[in-house]
């Protein structure tokens, strides 16, 4: 098996290669009963990796190092080429920076779950995927209600928004817990700890109240779909400190994704946002909008990173045929067409990966390695191809090549050089 640590300083360069990540998020699972003891990937119909798998670097990487969470959060900044055990500081500050919510070096950001937690148990983290509309109004009801100083409430897309304690008054995060970590689960036990936890308490406890008697609330539910119930505080941290891409590899681009995550790590990284109207997170997501701003993003840019949500979300929900039509669905819908139009350009390379597993059985994430193919135009890798391509794309035929890729973060500039490093 060949492993492969990056530790070498890379210098800003120019480079007119395009580039395409394309991040199936949450597609790695376990073997499955009801699959024939298969997992998700490897039952699915997905000619589209299969073929990058054929004609491609095909192998594992550990995209969360040992001893952090494994969180979208770490694993994706690791994909966009920065080492979480060096750069990451929570997962609220990178999605307030794509909602512009400035942070000062003494703020603390958490993210606010919309959450149905009704009878103590943590039924659903998503409020049964709330629209955006009724978020709006829901967080909006907690601002007006909810007077604690240097608390400010900010809506985002669906069941993901952000609070902001200004000042934050102590040297370490409060301890929290994600919500999609405790499905089922009574959450008494899995409060906020710690300094600062009597405050962050007090605002979700607040939230119920708040929610079951506002009228504007009532009225809105009739007529946008969600199920709110209070929220869950969790993911705080301070604004990162990040050296841009082209700072570290002379690259400019875009983010596609329906995820404030994902803008935020980009922004952090110094791209630029790709809005897509009908993006949701979810299964009916706008795959056609992606792909078309995916183009559009190529015209002027080195790099392009495409996020779809809904794998993930179908993991959480422990929907078997959810997870097997969004991977479906990223196949022929995203990977498909994104080869269609990177191969117009003379030199290009693609890479297609989850960023973590989300299990069926467990319904959250793991840090297990994850399997990535590299698909490029002639004369890239063309060496590592004949060494490391698999007959389909899973996580059993990346295994079987052999390649393990020790960090995760050490992809992009695998990507830069165009050649596998030792």
């Amino acid at each position: 098996m060949m492993i492969i640590a990056i530790s070498i300083k890379w210098c800003s360069m120019k480079n007119k290669r395009k580039y395409v990540i394309l991040l199936g998020d949450g597609m790695a699972d376990l073997p499955i009963d009801e699959l024939e003891g298969k997992t998700v990937l490897e039952y699915a119909e997905t000619p589209n990796m299969d073929f990058i798998a054929r004609n491609g670097i095909c192998g594992m990487t550990r995209t969360v190092p040992d001893g952090m969470s494994p969180g979208s959060d770490t694993a994706n900044l690791s994909i966009f080429g920065y080492d979480p055990a060096k750069y990451f500081t929570g997962r609220a500050p990178l999605e307030a920076i794509n909602m512009d919510i400035e942070l000062g070096e003494n703020d603390v950001a958490f993210r606010c779950n919309i959450v149905n937690a009704s009878e103590g148990v943590m039924n659903d983290f998503t409020s049964d995927h709330i629209d955006s509309r009724l978020t709006e109004i829901v967080i909006n009801e907690l601002a007006e209600n909810i007077s604690i100083p240097g608390i400010e409430f900010y809506p985002g897309v669906s069941y993901r928004n952000i609070v902001v304690w200004r000042n934050y008054p102590y040297q370490g995060i409060t301890g929290t817990t994600p919500p999609h970590d405790i499905q089922t689960r009574k959450t008494e036990s899995y409060l906020p700890s710690g300094e600062g936890s009597d405050v962050l308490i007090k605002i979700m406890t607040d939230s119920t109240g708040i929610i079951s008697s506002s009228e504007k609330i009532k009225k809105a539910r009739e007529i946008y779909k969600g199920n709110p119930e209070s929220v869950w505080l969790w993911g705080g941290g301070r604004r990162p400190a990040m050296e841009t891409l082209n700072e570290k590899f002379g690259l400019n681009g875009y983010t596609i994704s329906a995820v404030d995550l994902i803008h935020g790590i980009g922004k952090a990284a110094g791209l630029k946002s790709l809005h897509v109207d009908g993006a949701t997170g979810y299964l009916d997501t706008n795959y056609e909008g992606k792909i078309k701003a995916l183009a559009k993003g190529l015209t002027d840019s080195d790099l392009v990173f495409l996020h779809v949500e809904a794998p993930d979300e179908s993991g959480h929900e422990g929907n078997i045929e959810h997870k097997l039509q969004a991977v479906r669905d990223f196949d022929s819908r995203i990977v498909g067409p994104a080869l269609e139009i990177i191969k117009k350009y003379d030199e290009f390379i693609v890479l297609v990966m989850p960023d973590h597993p989300t299990p069926i059985k467990i319904r959250t994430h793991t840090s297990d390695a994850v399997p990535f193919c590299i698909y490029s135009s002639g004369g890239i890798f063309d060496e590592d191809k004949k060494k490391y391509s698999a007959g389909v794309y899973s996580e059993k035929g990346a295994l079987g090549t052999g390649l393990f890729v020790e960090k995760g973060s050490s992809l992009m500039e695998i990507m830069v050089r165009g050649k596998l490093l030792s």
